[in-house]
Protein backbone atom coordinates (compact mmCIF):
# COMPACT_ATOMS: atom_id res chain seq x y z
CA UNK A 1 0.00 0.00 0.00
CA UNK A 2 1.43 3.58 -0.89
CA UNK A 3 2.60 5.63 1.73
CA UNK A 4 0.20 8.76 0.56
CA UNK A 5 -2.74 6.62 0.61
CA UNK A 6 -3.18 7.02 5.05
CA UNK A 7 -1.53 10.79 4.69
CA UNK A 8 -3.82 12.12 1.98
CA UNK A 9 -7.03 10.22 1.65
CA UNK A 10 -7.17 10.25 6.02
CA UNK A 11 -7.21 13.85 6.31
CA UNK A 12 -7.68 15.18 2.68
CA UNK A 13 -4.08 16.60 2.44
CA UNK A 14 -0.52 15.11 2.08
CA UNK A 15 1.63 15.61 5.07
CA UNK A 16 5.18 14.78 4.01
CA UNK A 17 6.82 16.02 7.56
CA UNK A 18 8.09 15.11 10.89
CA UNK A 19 7.76 17.42 13.65
CA UNK A 20 9.56 18.66 15.80
CA UNK A 21 12.55 17.49 14.21
CA UNK A 22 14.40 17.45 11.03
CA UNK A 23 17.12 16.14 12.30
CA UNK A 24 17.48 12.85 10.49
CA UNK A 25 18.89 9.45 11.98
CA UNK A 26 21.88 7.68 11.10
CA UNK A 27 21.62 4.12 10.02
CA UNK A 28 21.20 1.49 12.53
CA UNK A 29 21.33 -2.33 12.22
CA UNK A 30 19.78 -4.26 14.93
CA UNK A 31 22.63 -4.88 16.84
CA UNK A 32 22.95 -1.16 17.10
CA UNK A 33 20.67 -1.03 20.26
CA UNK A 34 24.13 -1.91 22.54
CA UNK A 35 26.89 -2.20 22.62
CA UNK A 36 29.41 -4.22 25.71
CA UNK A 37 30.56 -1.55 28.08
CA UNK A 38 34.09 -1.86 29.06
CA UNK A 39 35.52 -4.82 30.99
CA UNK A 40 36.11 -2.48 34.26
CA UNK A 41 32.61 -1.14 34.09
CA UNK A 42 30.90 -3.99 33.98
CA UNK A 43 33.26 -5.50 37.14
CA UNK A 44 32.16 -2.19 38.82
CA UNK A 45 28.63 -2.67 38.59
CA UNK A 46 26.61 -4.11 41.08
CA UNK A 47 24.56 -7.46 40.94
CA UNK A 48 21.46 -5.94 39.56
CA UNK A 49 19.52 -5.02 36.16
CA UNK A 50 21.24 -2.70 34.70
CA UNK A 51 21.37 -1.16 31.49
CA UNK A 52 22.87 -1.81 27.96
CA UNK A 53 25.13 0.78 26.82
CA UNK A 54 23.37 2.61 23.86
CA UNK A 55 24.58 3.25 21.06
CA UNK A 56 24.95 7.00 19.45
CA UNK A 57 22.80 5.92 16.59
CA UNK A 58 20.37 4.70 18.69
CA UNK A 59 20.35 7.62 20.81
CA UNK A 60 20.13 9.43 17.62
CA UNK A 61 17.26 7.75 15.93
CA UNK A 62 15.24 8.61 19.80
CA UNK A 63 16.08 12.09 20.28
CA UNK A 64 14.05 12.33 15.80
CA UNK A 65 10.93 10.62 16.68
CA UNK A 66 8.06 13.58 17.26
CA UNK A 67 7.72 14.02 20.91
CA UNK A 68 4.36 13.14 20.88
CA UNK A 69 5.13 9.77 19.43
CA UNK A 70 4.94 6.85 22.31
CA UNK A 71 6.20 3.21 20.96
CA UNK A 72 6.98 0.24 23.50
CA UNK A 73 6.03 -3.57 24.27
CA UNK A 74 3.15 -5.41 25.59
CA UNK A 75 5.16 -6.09 29.39
CA UNK A 76 8.84 -6.31 29.71
CA UNK A 77 10.03 -8.95 31.81
CA UNK A 78 11.64 -10.99 28.93
CA UNK A 79 15.02 -12.67 29.86
CA UNK A 80 15.65 -12.92 26.20
CA UNK A 81 16.10 -8.89 25.71
CA UNK A 82 19.39 -9.28 27.32
CA UNK A 83 21.75 -7.04 24.99
CA UNK A 84 18.94 -5.58 23.66
CA UNK A 85 17.42 -4.00 26.60
CA UNK A 86 19.41 -5.06 29.73
CA UNK A 87 22.91 -6.70 30.23
CA UNK A 88 23.38 -9.62 32.04
CA UNK A 89 21.28 -12.88 32.36
CA UNK A 90 18.48 -12.32 34.91
CA UNK A 91 15.16 -14.35 35.41
CA UNK A 92 11.64 -13.07 34.85
CA UNK A 93 10.78 -12.71 38.18
CA UNK A 94 13.85 -10.51 38.59
CA UNK A 95 12.52 -8.59 35.47
CA UNK A 96 9.35 -8.46 36.80
CA UNK A 97 10.01 -6.46 39.60
CA UNK A 98 13.12 -4.29 38.78
CA UNK A 99 13.20 -4.44 35.02
CA UNK A 100 10.75 -1.58 34.18
CA UNK A 101 13.27 1.20 35.51
CA UNK A 102 15.79 -0.13 33.02
CA UNK A 103 13.59 -1.21 30.02
CA UNK A 104 12.24 2.95 30.47
CA UNK A 105 15.91 3.89 29.88
CA UNK A 106 15.95 2.77 26.90
CA UNK A 107 16.07 6.03 23.82
CA UNK A 108 12.93 4.46 22.24
CA UNK A 109 10.59 2.96 24.82
CA UNK A 110 8.05 5.87 25.80
CA UNK A 111 5.36 3.23 26.41
CA UNK A 112 4.65 -0.11 27.73
CA UNK A 113 1.15 -2.10 27.87
CA UNK A 114 0.21 -3.18 31.52
CA UNK A 115 -1.12 -6.49 30.05
CA UNK A 116 -1.35 -8.47 33.40
CA UNK A 117 -4.24 -5.86 34.63
CA UNK A 118 -6.21 -7.72 32.39
CA UNK A 119 -5.88 -11.11 34.11
CA UNK A 120 -5.92 -9.79 37.66
CA UNK A 121 -7.01 -6.26 38.44
CA UNK A 122 -4.05 -4.43 39.91
CA UNK A 123 -4.04 -1.99 42.33
CA UNK A 124 -3.18 2.04 43.38
CA UNK A 125 0.13 1.17 44.76
CA UNK A 126 0.86 -1.32 42.13
CA UNK A 127 0.53 1.24 39.38
CA UNK A 128 2.06 4.05 41.77
CA UNK A 129 5.81 1.65 42.36
CA UNK A 130 6.01 1.44 38.16
CA UNK A 131 5.09 5.02 37.91
CA UNK A 132 8.18 5.89 40.33
CA UNK A 133 10.07 3.46 38.17
CA UNK A 134 9.62 6.12 34.97
CA UNK A 135 10.52 9.24 33.64
CA UNK A 136 8.26 12.39 33.39
CA UNK A 137 7.37 11.90 29.86
CA UNK A 138 6.55 8.04 29.90
CA UNK A 139 3.37 7.07 28.74
CA UNK A 140 1.61 3.88 30.21
CA UNK A 141 -1.15 2.09 28.43
CA UNK A 142 -3.56 -0.20 30.77
CA UNK A 143 -5.35 -2.89 29.89
CA UNK A 144 -8.69 -2.98 31.17
CA UNK A 145 -9.70 -6.05 33.28
CA UNK A 146 -11.51 -9.02 31.70
CA UNK A 147 -13.85 -9.16 34.40
CA UNK A 148 -15.77 -6.12 32.40
CA UNK A 149 -14.52 -6.72 28.85
CA UNK A 150 -15.40 -10.37 28.36
CA UNK A 151 -19.14 -11.10 27.80
CA UNK A 152 -18.56 -15.12 29.35
CA UNK A 153 -17.22 -15.98 32.58
CA UNK A 154 -14.61 -18.92 31.19
CA UNK A 155 -12.86 -21.84 32.60
CA UNK A 156 -8.95 -22.61 33.00
CA UNK A 157 -8.89 -23.78 29.61
CA UNK A 158 -10.96 -20.60 27.80
CA UNK A 159 -14.33 -21.98 27.11
CA UNK A 160 -17.21 -20.11 28.13
CA UNK A 161 -19.30 -21.18 30.62
CA UNK A 162 -22.33 -18.54 31.49
CA UNK A 163 -22.65 -15.15 31.37
CA UNK A 164 -20.50 -12.81 32.80
CA UNK A 165 -23.08 -10.63 34.72
CA UNK A 166 -19.89 -7.59 35.25
CA UNK A 167 -19.50 -7.59 31.39
CA UNK A 168 -19.42 -3.50 30.80
CA UNK A 169 -20.27 -1.99 34.35
CA UNK A 170 -20.27 1.03 35.04
CA UNK A 171 -19.41 1.20 38.53
CA UNK A 172 -16.80 -1.86 38.49
CA UNK A 173 -15.15 -0.22 35.41
CA UNK A 174 -14.92 3.02 38.25
CA UNK A 175 -14.38 0.98 40.93
CA UNK A 176 -12.08 -1.50 39.51
CA UNK A 177 -10.17 -0.04 36.66
CA UNK A 178 -10.57 3.54 36.53
CA UNK A 179 -10.32 4.96 39.92
CA UNK A 180 -6.65 2.84 40.69
CA UNK A 181 -5.07 3.51 37.12
CA UNK A 182 -5.52 7.67 37.71
CA UNK A 183 -4.62 7.51 41.35
CA UNK A 184 -1.22 5.69 40.87
CA UNK A 185 -0.24 6.92 37.36
CA UNK A 186 -1.08 10.49 37.69
CA UNK A 187 0.45 12.27 34.82
CA UNK A 188 2.45 8.76 33.52
CA UNK A 189 -1.33 7.31 32.25
CA UNK A 190 -1.25 7.12 28.63
CA UNK A 191 -4.21 5.09 26.79
CA UNK A 192 -7.03 2.96 28.93
CA UNK A 193 -7.48 0.25 26.79
CA UNK A 194 -10.96 -1.69 26.94
CA UNK A 195 -9.81 -5.21 24.87
CA UNK A 196 -13.27 -6.51 24.34
CA UNK A 197 -13.25 -10.08 23.91
CA UNK A 198 -14.90 -11.98 20.81
CA UNK A 199 -18.68 -12.27 21.83
CA UNK A 200 -20.56 -15.07 21.16
CA UNK A 201 -23.09 -15.22 18.39
CA UNK A 202 -26.18 -14.52 20.51
CA UNK A 203 -24.56 -11.10 20.97
CA UNK A 204 -22.80 -10.56 17.76
CA UNK A 205 -26.72 -10.68 16.52
CA UNK A 206 -28.03 -7.80 18.53
CA UNK A 207 -24.45 -5.79 18.24
CA UNK A 208 -26.16 -2.60 18.63
CA UNK A 209 -27.35 -3.52 21.97
CA UNK A 210 -24.03 -4.13 22.81
CA UNK A 211 -22.90 -0.63 21.62
CA UNK A 212 -25.65 0.96 23.48
CA UNK A 213 -24.09 -0.70 26.90
CA UNK A 214 -20.72 0.01 25.81
CA UNK A 215 -21.83 3.72 25.16
CA UNK A 216 -23.55 3.70 29.05
CA UNK A 217 -20.70 2.58 30.69
CA UNK A 218 -18.03 4.74 28.79
CA UNK A 219 -19.65 7.75 29.42
CA UNK A 220 -19.94 7.08 33.04
CA UNK A 221 -16.03 7.48 33.46
CA UNK A 222 -14.51 9.99 34.65
CA UNK A 223 -12.76 12.67 32.50
CA UNK A 224 -9.12 12.32 32.25
CA UNK A 225 -8.23 15.61 31.54
CA UNK A 226 -7.00 17.60 33.17
CA UNK A 227 -5.32 14.79 35.28
CA UNK A 228 -3.59 13.50 33.02
CA UNK A 229 -2.78 15.50 30.07
CA UNK A 230 -2.04 12.52 27.15
CA UNK A 231 -4.76 10.36 28.36
CA UNK A 232 -6.99 8.58 26.65
CA UNK A 233 -9.73 5.78 26.62
CA UNK A 234 -9.48 3.75 23.69
CA UNK A 235 -11.76 0.73 22.62
CA UNK A 236 -10.42 -2.32 20.62
CA UNK A 237 -12.73 -5.42 19.96
CA UNK A 238 -11.95 -9.10 18.40
CA UNK A 239 -14.77 -9.48 15.86
CA UNK A 240 -15.10 -7.84 12.74
CA UNK A 241 -18.41 -7.38 12.82
CA UNK A 242 -18.20 -4.09 14.80
CA UNK A 243 -16.19 -2.80 11.64
CA UNK A 244 -19.18 -4.06 9.44
CA UNK A 245 -21.33 -0.54 7.55
CA UNK A 246 -23.97 -1.04 8.93
CA UNK A 247 -22.40 -1.05 12.56
CA UNK A 248 -19.65 1.62 12.05
CA UNK A 249 -21.57 4.94 12.57
CA UNK A 250 -23.24 3.36 15.05
CA UNK A 251 -19.80 2.39 16.50
CA UNK A 252 -17.90 5.72 16.09
CA UNK A 253 -21.20 7.48 17.56
CA UNK A 254 -21.04 5.81 20.63
CA UNK A 255 -17.20 6.09 21.14
CA UNK A 256 -17.77 9.73 20.12
CA UNK A 257 -20.16 11.01 22.91
CA UNK A 258 -17.92 9.42 25.48
CA UNK A 259 -14.90 11.05 24.08
CA UNK A 260 -12.98 7.78 23.49
CA UNK A 261 -11.37 6.25 20.64
CA UNK A 262 -10.67 3.20 18.68
CA UNK A 263 -7.93 0.93 19.14
CA UNK A 264 -6.21 -0.80 16.53
CA UNK A 265 -5.96 -4.28 17.11
CA UNK A 266 -3.20 -6.06 14.62
CA UNK A 267 -4.64 -9.30 15.12
CA UNK A 268 -5.69 -12.37 13.31
CA UNK A 269 -8.98 -12.23 14.32
CA UNK A 270 -9.18 -8.41 12.58
CA UNK A 271 -9.05 -7.06 9.26
CA UNK A 272 -5.82 -5.27 8.08
CA UNK A 273 -5.07 -2.43 8.60
CA UNK A 274 -6.25 -0.21 6.02
CA UNK A 275 -9.99 -2.03 6.72
CA UNK A 276 -9.88 -0.48 10.37
CA UNK A 277 -8.89 3.30 8.87
CA UNK A 278 -12.76 4.30 8.17
CA UNK A 279 -13.58 4.45 12.06
CA UNK A 280 -10.77 6.43 12.71
CA UNK A 281 -11.79 8.56 9.97
CA UNK A 282 -15.09 9.43 11.38
CA UNK A 283 -13.12 9.87 15.16
CA UNK A 284 -11.10 12.31 13.50
CA UNK A 285 -9.22 13.98 15.27
CA UNK A 286 -8.75 11.90 18.22
CA UNK A 287 -5.14 10.25 19.78
CA UNK A 288 -4.06 7.22 17.57
CA UNK A 289 -3.71 4.32 19.83
CA UNK A 290 -2.54 0.52 18.09
CA UNK A 291 -1.98 -2.87 19.87
CA UNK A 292 0.26 -4.49 17.31
CA UNK A 293 -0.70 -8.51 18.87
CA UNK A 294 0.25 -11.63 16.60
CA UNK A 295 1.17 -12.35 13.21
CA UNK A 296 -1.44 -13.93 11.05
CA UNK A 297 0.62 -16.63 10.33
CA UNK A 298 -0.10 -18.15 13.13
CA UNK A 299 -4.05 -17.80 12.71
CA UNK A 300 -6.27 -15.77 15.16
CA UNK A 301 -5.93 -18.64 18.24
CA UNK A 302 -1.99 -18.89 17.71
CA UNK A 303 -0.75 -17.47 20.72
CA UNK A 304 0.73 -20.80 22.15
CA UNK A 305 2.38 -21.48 18.70
CA UNK A 306 3.84 -17.80 18.38
CA UNK A 307 5.30 -18.45 22.23
CA UNK A 308 6.75 -21.88 20.94
CA UNK A 309 8.17 -20.51 18.18
CA UNK A 310 9.31 -16.95 19.53
CA UNK A 311 10.95 -17.38 22.68
CA UNK A 312 12.70 -16.16 24.16
CA UNK A 313 11.91 -13.30 21.53
CA UNK A 314 15.55 -12.64 20.91
CA UNK A 315 15.55 -12.20 17.01
CA UNK A 316 12.73 -11.32 14.40
CA UNK A 317 11.19 -14.98 12.45
CA UNK A 318 8.44 -12.77 10.89
CA UNK A 319 9.54 -9.62 9.59
CA UNK A 320 6.27 -7.45 8.26
CA UNK A 321 8.10 -4.05 5.58
CA UNK A 322 5.18 -3.66 4.30
CA UNK A 323 3.23 -3.45 7.18
CA UNK A 324 5.58 -0.87 9.41
CA UNK A 325 5.92 1.01 6.61
CA UNK A 326 1.60 1.17 6.65
CA UNK A 327 2.21 2.28 10.61
CA UNK A 328 4.83 4.78 9.84
CA UNK A 329 2.74 6.53 7.61
CA UNK A 330 -0.15 6.83 9.42
CA UNK A 331 1.93 7.70 12.68
CA UNK A 332 3.67 10.50 11.12
CA UNK A 333 0.16 12.01 10.01
CA UNK A 334 -1.26 11.68 13.41
CA UNK A 335 1.80 13.42 14.95
CA UNK A 336 2.36 15.73 12.31
CA UNK A 337 -1.22 16.61 13.16
CA UNK A 338 -0.16 17.55 16.82
CA UNK A 339 -1.77 13.95 18.23
CA UNK A 340 -0.62 11.64 20.76
CA UNK A 341 0.34 8.25 19.96
CA UNK A 342 0.42 5.36 21.47
CA UNK A 343 1.83 1.99 20.13
CA UNK A 344 2.29 -1.57 21.53
CA UNK A 345 4.21 -3.98 19.71
CA UNK A 346 3.89 -7.54 21.31
CA UNK A 347 6.85 -9.88 20.71
CA UNK A 348 4.23 -12.34 19.32
CA UNK A 349 4.10 -10.06 16.13
CA UNK A 350 7.11 -10.81 14.92
CA UNK A 351 8.97 -12.33 16.90
CA UNK A 352 11.16 -9.52 19.25
CA UNK A 353 9.39 -6.62 20.25
CA UNK A 354 12.28 -4.11 20.77
CA UNK A 355 13.24 -5.07 17.53
CA UNK A 356 10.35 -4.27 15.73
CA UNK A 357 10.01 -0.88 17.74
CA UNK A 358 13.61 -0.01 16.67
CA UNK A 359 12.23 -0.74 12.67
CA UNK A 360 9.26 1.12 12.79
CA UNK A 361 10.81 4.06 14.78
CA UNK A 362 12.91 4.18 11.61
CA UNK A 363 10.84 4.08 9.14
CA UNK A 364 8.91 6.81 10.69
CA UNK A 365 12.10 9.11 11.08
CA UNK A 366 12.86 8.52 6.87
CA UNK A 367 11.03 10.95 5.19
CA UNK A 368 8.27 9.52 2.88
CA UNK A 369 9.91 8.77 -0.71
CA UNK A 370 7.85 11.28 -2.54
CA UNK A 371 8.99 14.04 0.17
Amino acid sequence: MQENLFEKDLFGAPVTTVPPTNKQPPETTPTDSAKPPPAKARKARKASVQAVEWSDALRALGDALPAQVHLGTSSWSYPGWQGLVWEGAHSEQTLSKKGLEVYAQHPLMRTVSIDRNFYRPLSASDFARYAAMVPADFRFMVKAPSLLTDALVRSDDGRGKEPNTAFLSPELALQEFMAPVMEGLGKNLGALVFQLSPLPWNMLDRLPQVIAQLRTMLCALPALQPHAPDGVIAVEVRDPQWLAPDMLPLFAQALRDASATYCIGLHAKMPPLAEQLPLLRKLWPAPLVCRWNLHPVHGPYGYAEAEKLYAPYDRIHHPEPDLHAELAALIRTFAAHGQPVHMAISNHAEGCAPMSVQTLARAITQHPPHA
